[in-house]
């Protein structure tokens, strides 16, 4: 058991593996800089380089784990009424529909959507009724993250909305995100994917995250916030584009 543990996963290689982690320390500082964008990076950088089919779910284990920590050590400031009920309940059902379709898309789709939501998210503004009906919004961007995966702007922008004080904003916009990767999770699981060949890398990719978080702020606090905005978007259209082509040749 120890040594399947241990063993990576079919599709992934050394080098491959190597790159992931380096790339969720980095997703994680970006996080910790400008409060969103790192799990885009990470799902674009994955996209490139995890099998099709493994992609979404071990993004999703992931960033659970990732706003997971962030929630629980910010427990305390966390706005249970951004959470509780309107968005639980819509994120219930968008991800129960996301699950049954889901499974029917063939994965150069999958590169495609990937590569095309994440361009989207760089360049387009969430609509504003994001911020005004929380069933709607858990359940659009619930259905949504089971086939892309990074939908951490839309839900930004319902965050928002809540004029929270900074730290509360942080934990909240956690908390939000922990519900939505948890039911993902949770129902791919119950369509038969298999977590376990992947519990290492995913156990380091979040150990990895945990690090950057730790010393995110130590590393960026002289860099310029917007400059660094610029930076990510390109890295984020190169690679998307990439991604794009390789599911529109394969």
């Amino acid at each position: 058991m120890i040594e399947t543990f241990l063993t990576l996963p079919e599709g992934l290689s050394q080098l491959s593996f190597w790159v992931l982690m380096a790339t969720s320390f980095i997703a994680s500082l970006i996080t910790v800089a400008l409060g969103i964008g790192g799990g885009g990076l990470l799902l674009a950088v994955m996209a490139t380089l995890v099998p099709p089919a493994a992609l979404i779910p071990v993004h999703g284990v992931v960033q659970l784990g990732s706003n997971g920590g962030r929630a629980a050590m910010l427990f305390r400031q966390i706005s249970w009424a951004a959470v509780i009920p309107g968005f639980l309940i819509g994120s219930l059902v968008g991800s129960a529909i996301g699950g049954a379709v889901v499974v029917e898309l063939p994965p150069n789709v999958v590169q495609i959507g990937v590569g095309l939501f994440v361009i989207y998210s760089v360049f387009a503004k969430p609509p504003k009724w994001l911020s005004r009906w929380p069933w709607l919004t858990g359940g659009v961007s619930s259905f949504l993250t089971m086939f892309f995966g990074a939908t951490g702007l839309f839900v930004a922008n319902y965050t928002k909305s809540f004029n929270l004080p900074r730290h509360a904003h942080v934990a909240t916009h956690a908390a939000l995100m922990t519900v939505q990767h948890g039911l993902k999770v949770v129902i791919f699981g119950l369509l038969g994917f298999a977590f376990g060949q992947w519990a290492m890398v995913i156990l380091a990719l979040i150990l990895a995250g945990l690090a950057g978080t730790f010393l995110g702020k130590t590393v960026l606090n002289k860099m310029t916030d917007g400059v660094f905005k610029i930076a990510l978007d390109v890295i984020l259209v190169l690679i998307s584009l990439r991604l794009i082509w390789q599911g529109l040749t394969g």
